[in-house]
């Protein structure tokens, strides 16, 4: 019998993916359609399927570690909570104001996206403080016992509470809570004071309205999922992926549903950053494409890409400042990753000028692409790739969701060959590069709008469709290596397994360096700390803790996060402030290309503590996918690799038909979990992981 301590399941739009590591170092996994709206009953489905099909009871589950979308959906969907807000007299507007920046600068038809709290529910409260914090005008109490009635007579669900300077003194936000919790102790409440005490004013407040906003779905979904598992008898703890890429417990995320907006994502790149430092990869382009979208990130010197503050909706999420001001403005550590609306079930159509296009609207998991038979005769991603040939023509996912050619070939055929006068592979050849050229967006948002360039990166590919497209747009890049790791498809559940049960906290420091006292800093940072072991649920002794600092030169708009010494939490003293700011001007000079070192002082405006649980990770062998699956026979079937290489018969493998030796293509890899394109100009090889690594010419 096999004994599992820890399982991994990663909802996506369109399926959801199980893992989990067995003792040998063997990773078994389970691929099964989402569910929705009630997800938690594929998570359930998958887990029990998964443990009995290994003989694992499911009472020896310690942790069920999860990944999903809910909360970025109830943003993208406009399907959060009806919120309301209170700030301070004057400011009622700083949600439409944002910055002065569009991602569209030439297009005098942008419009933003609609704020996430009506006019007409965002109410003004007389009171004032100074950037100090001091009192410059009292809070007037009739002032929100009349919000407050207001938002009784409304059908809201979350309100809102964002005060000028509150993050100096948090006194009037903390009792206007009160009055609230006292009047509507139902209401899911956020003050920004709890969800991010620093400045910016309208950053703080799309936030602290984000957290509001997704806070009943968000809530709803967690319980269920709870309740769902302990019916099934899992009565391990429910840990949810953060945005930041640590773990966090289930009750601590229903608190502040703001940090899991990206949870999804980052651990495919937790699991990207693993996989390809034991394979001796230090630069790579991460690459998940999925069902419904595609999502790229950047691992640099065998370090992750965080970003202190992000921009989710508008088309495509990011941090980019060139491609940033249409979306919602999140300033939570999130995981440096740009998404487009770019995947397997991206529904392809022609706009009124008869242009082909992809996306972003998806047919999902129900009723899924035309070729599921399930009511949807219109065609996506998936239905061009299997008129290629690129997947399989009559089951998906090792043979779990059966389809039809025929139909994906009708859809095409009707809705766009025969509209353009195209032949038919012609048009799905078509399709499969205009998906290509969408995704390209994600990939440039994190390296060129960098100044990264991708020639310098390997491309990780993962999700269930990255290993189809990732070739194509690895030429596209001049990238000559793509890395397919085993269980690409269900990769980011995988990448649960390697995530660490972690808090990131932060608290406003507004000092020069030159000016910062270390017995200030030691006040904040003990703060800091027993917020962490209170959340993390775990003995201070478990903790390892990283302090860090935000910090900009004097007049400069934005900060940068950079690492304080080790140990400086515990005891700050002064030359840790000097050092600080030298590291702050390297940091800076390898960001900009420069630093103002001496001719600018260097200002602190946040101190931050990461705390995380020690703990052994999977062991790291040669994994085997699947769990005592056997190798598939050698097939073959006619694939179109585009105008120039044209139609040719080309063999389906298995992983496991592969070895060190580069293999000549063109060949397809089909696996449980997801399929790989080797085109004819390519060659394929497994590195001593087990990684398909594909060499371009």
């Amino acid at each position: 019998m096999n004994t599992v301590s820890r399982i991994a399941a990663d909802i996506g739009g369109t399926f959801t993916d199980i893992a989990v590591v067995l003792a040998d170092g063997r990773i078994a996994t389970r691929k099964l359609p989402s569910t929705p709206p009630e997800f938690a009953r594929a998570v359930v489905s998958g887990v029990t399927g998964l443990l009995g099909e290994l003989g694992a009871p499911l009472a020896g589950i310690e942790q069920v570690l999860h990944g999903c979308t809910v909360a970025t959906n109830a943003i993208l969907e406009y399907r959060g909570a009806r919120t309301a807000l209170l700030t301070t007299r004057g400011f009622r507007d700083v949600l439409e104001l944002q910055r002065v920046r569009v991602p569209a600068l030439y297009d005098p038809l942008f419009e933003k996206p609609r704020p996430l709290v009506p006019r007409r529910l965002r109410f003004e409260v007389s009171e004032r403080l100074d950037a100090e914090g001091n009192v410059v005008a009292e809070l007037s109490a009739p002032d929100v016992q009349s919000a407050i009635a207001a938002i009784e007579a409304e059908d809201i669900e979350a309100i809102a509470v964002c005060f000028l300077h509150s993050y100096a003194n948090p006194a009037h936000e903390r009792r206007v809570g009160e009055m609230i919790r006292a009047a509507l102790p139902d209401r899911f409440l956020s003050l920004s004071v709890d969800i991010l005490p620093q400045k910016r004013e309208y950053e703080r407040t799309s936030t602290t309205v984000i957290n509001a906003y997704v806070g009943p779905p968000v809530s709803r979904y967690m319980r269920a999922m709870i309740d769902d598992l302990r019916a099934a008898g899992v009565g391990g703890r429910l840990l949810v992926m953060q945005s930041s890429g640590g773990v966090i417990d289930a009750e601590s995320v229903v608190h502040k549903p703001a940090q899991i907006v990206e949870c999804g994502p980052a651990a495919g790149v937790i699991g990207a950053l693993e996989i390809s430092a034991a394979s001796g990869y230090r630069n790579v382009i991460t690459l998940d494409m999925g069902g419904t979208t595609a999502k790229a990130s950047l691992i640099e010197e065998g370090r992750l890409s965080l970003a202190a503050e992000y921009e989710v909706g508008g088309g495509m999420s990011s941090r980019s400042a060139l491609a940033g001001g249409g979306g919602y403005a999140l300033k939570l550590p999130v995981i440096d990753i740009s998404e487009v609306g770019a995947g397997g079930g991206s529904l392809v159509w022609l706009d009124k000028a008869g242009a082909l296009k992809v996306g972003p609207r998806s047919a999902g998991a129900v009723p899924g692409p035309a070729c599921y038979g399930a009511g949807n005769d219109r065609p996506t991603v998936t239905d061009a790739n299997v008129v290629l040939g690129y997947l399989n023509p009559e089951a998906l996912a090792g043979g779990s969701v059966p389809i039809d050619a025929s139909l994906s070939r009708r859809a095409i055929e009707t809705h766009v060959a025969a509209p353009l006068g195209r032949g038919l592979l012609e048009t799905a050849y078509g399709i499969h590069q205009v998906a290509n050229t969408n995704m390209m967006r994600a990939v440039k948002a994190v390296t060129t709008y960098r100044g990264r360039d991708p020639r310098d990166f390997a491309m990780f590919a993962f999700g269930g469709n990255g290993g189809i497209h990732a070739v194509d747009l690895a030429r596209a890049l001049q990238v000559r290596e793509v890395i397919v790791p085993v269980a690409a498809g269900v990769f980011s559940a995988v990448g649960l397994l390697f995530a660490r049960l972690e808090v990131n906290e932060m608290a406003a420091f507004l000092r020069s360096v030159a000016d910062a006292r270390a017995e200030d800093a030691a006040r904040v940072f003990a703060d800091l700390k027993a917020r962490i072991v209170r959340l993390l649920g775990v003995p201070e002794a478990e903790i390892g803790f990283e302090p860090q600092a935000d910090a900009r030169y004097k007049g400069q708009g934005f900060e940068l996060t950079v690492p304080l010494a080790n140990g400086a939490h515990e005891a700050p003293t002064r030359a840790m402030f000097d050092d600080f700011a030298a590291a702050f001007a390297a940091e800076h000079v390898a960001r900009y290309g420069h630093s103002f070192n001496g001719a600018f002082p260097v200002e602190i405006v946040n101190l931050r503590l990461v705390g995380t649980v020690r703990q052994e990770r999977p062991p790291m062998v040669a994994w085997v996918p699947g769990a005592g699956r056997a190798a598939r026979p050698e097939t073959s079937r006619d694939v179109y690799f585009g105008a120039a290489h044209g139609v040719r018969r080309t063999p389906v493998i298995d992983r496991a038909h592969l070895d060190g030796v580069a293999r000549q293509g063109p060949f397809i890899v089909e696996e449980y979990e997801g399929t790989s394109v080797v085109p004819p100009d390519c060659t394929a090889r497994l590195d001593a992981a087990g990684n398909i690594i594909i060499a371009l010419p």
